[in-house]
């Protein structure tokens, strides 16, 4: 039997839609039959399979009917006289031409909605997995996407942090989303990348769907193996005792670092800088009864009605866990780690310091930077000693090699990603992080203090090279011993971490 349809399906714009689907329809099946039984394409073949070909053919789609409609009004322009009412379209299914057409639409369809229900299902997971989070704007979030593989959450969806349960958040996250493409697509995209993100879920929404704040955690260990900058390249450690929780489980969480997230208690700021390490003024509440003690810094008091100005955040997990999956380490802390590991030779004279010098150095890209960590630390031992160049050529080789892999882990030039573009409020060390509210200066109306206390939040048990460790009692601290022959003690007393070590570090 013929095939016949209406007339008015005879024009080249329904017949360039209907093309136009079909090849779409068979690239989608044939690109999901080679991503399934060859699992090759990535996150770029997903984007392709599920939202590009799928607008294509919903294009397509579109022009069918609306050449139809023009070569109808085109028909019944030469048809139908000027003074004669045009009848609206019907649909005989007497006529083989409309029922043809009729079965075609059912049909095609339910065949679409089938497709699209799936298509829709499986967009939603692609857009939702970690390849399109981490790969498809390639370039803009690779520094994000190399951190979070190695970091705690590496096994946590983005999603799971960044958008979290609820349609609504997941909208906001997808519009949010399309002007980031749109700023990608013009170039337009900050670098390095602003943070923190003011418009985070908060944290008591993500963080405490796992983690839980009236759980009780005990206090723990904490060994540091640092390595000192001349020749030898000493290995100094500090055993610390950490206070996250109480002494006693039966105190739970009133007291430790943990204390901050005390049910019992509200913890309120003011920053006034974006990055939110400019802390003035501090408000607690207890929750029991009632009580309500501000703080203002003495140094850098905010001005009458100022407040009224600022953003007051209720503290929570993220205000020290900034970077629990996107942590940039120093120069200073991931060569340390690498000699632990062994992956850089201690039997290099000096390699601490020109490893953390070099590395520090700022470079405008990635291949720049390699080669100039190769060519520095060659000419440095050329130079100063040439017998290593000489004799140990082959470790030397394999060290630089090291040296520029934890580097490109870490730092990355195009997007100025560094660790001093991304303050740690975990710690003191490199950013001031606890010394933002907990600096001696932070005081109330009666007297009361934000204490700058070392032993607030741990205990130094030992400390010292391996052959000279000077030791105490876990619940006893020594006084920390600043190592280096050119540091006096008087220096990192009267002043923060930060000032010395926020470069690439003594």
């Amino acid at each position: 039997m013929k095939l016949t349809l209406p007339e008015s399906t005879k024009n080249w714009t329904s017949l360039i839609g209907a093309t136009i689907s079909l090849v779409a329809l068979f690239m989608i099946i044939f690109l999901l039959a080679v991503s399934l039984a060859f699992n090759q394409g990535g996150s770029y073949l997903g984007l392709v399979i599920y939202i590009i070909l799928p607008a294509i053919l919903i294009a397509g789609l579109v022009l069918i009917p609306i050449g139809m409609l023009g070569k109808r009004k085109k028909l019944n322009s030469q048809n139908i006289p000027d003074n004669i009412s045009k009848p609206l379209p019907f649909v005989d299914l007497n006529i083989p031409g409309h029922r043809n057409a009729t079965f075609i639409f059912i049909f095609g369809t339910a065949i679409f909605l089938f497709l699209s229900a799936v298509g829709s299902y499986e967009a939603f997971h692609y857009t939702e997995s970690v390849s399109f989070c981490g790969e498809t704007c390639h370039n803009v979030m690779i520094p994000e996407f190399t951190a979070y593989q190695t970091s705690p959450h590496a096994r946590v969806k983005c999603v799971e942090c960044h958008v979290g349960e609820g349609a609504d958040w997941y909208m906001r996250s997808k519009l949010s989303g399309l002007r980031q493409v749109y700023k990608t697509i013009i170039g337009e995209v900050p670098k390095p990348i602003l943070t923190p993100i003011h418009n985070l879920r908060p944290a008591r929404d993500i963080c405490e769907k796992c983690h839980w704040p009236e759980k009780f955690y005990s206090r723990t260990i904490r060994n540091e193996r640092h390595y000192l900058r001349n020749e030898e390249s000493s290995e100094w450690d500090i055993n610390l005792v950490m206070k996250v929780g109480s002494k006693f489980d039966a105190l739970g969480l009133e007291e430790g670092i943990h204390w901050h997230i005390n049910p019992s208690i509200k913890i309120e700021y003011a920053a006034t800088d974006y990055r939110r390490q400019i802390i003035p003024w501090v408000k607690l509440t207890n929750e029991k009864t009632g009580e309500v003690t501000i703080f203002q810094s003495a140094n850098n008091p905010l001005k009458i009605g100022e407040i009224d100005t600022l953003e007051v955040r209720e503290f929570d997990c993220i205000d020290c866990h900034n970077r629990p999956s996107h942590n940039y380490k120093p120069p200073e802390f991931f060569i340390n780690n690498s000699i632990t590991a062994g992956d850089i030779s201690r039997e290099l004279p000096e390699i601490k310091s020109i490893a953390t010098s070099v590395c520090a150095q700022e470079f405008t890209t990635t291949d720049s930077a390699i080669a100039g960590i190769k060519s520095s630390i060659e000419d440095f031992y050329a130079v100063n000693y040439p017998e290593v160049i000489e004799e140990k050529n082959e470790l030397l080789q394999k060290t630089i090699s090291a040296i520029q892999t934890k580097f490109s882990q870490n730092i990355f030039p195009e997007m100025k990603v560094r660790w001093d573009q991304y303050p740690l409020n975990i710690g003191h060390i490199k950013s001031p992080g606890c010394f933002r509210c907990h600096d001696d200066n932070h005081v109330s109306e009666s007297g009361k203090l934000i204490s700058r206390d070392c032993n607030i939040c741990h205990l130094l048990n030992s400390q010292g090279t391996p052959d000279k460790l000077e030791r105490t009692i876990l619940t006893e601290s020594l006084v920390f011993n600043h190592p280096g022959e050119d540091v006096e003690q008087e220096d990192w007393q009267d002043t923060m971490c930060s000032d010395c070590h926020e470069g690439e570090g003594p």
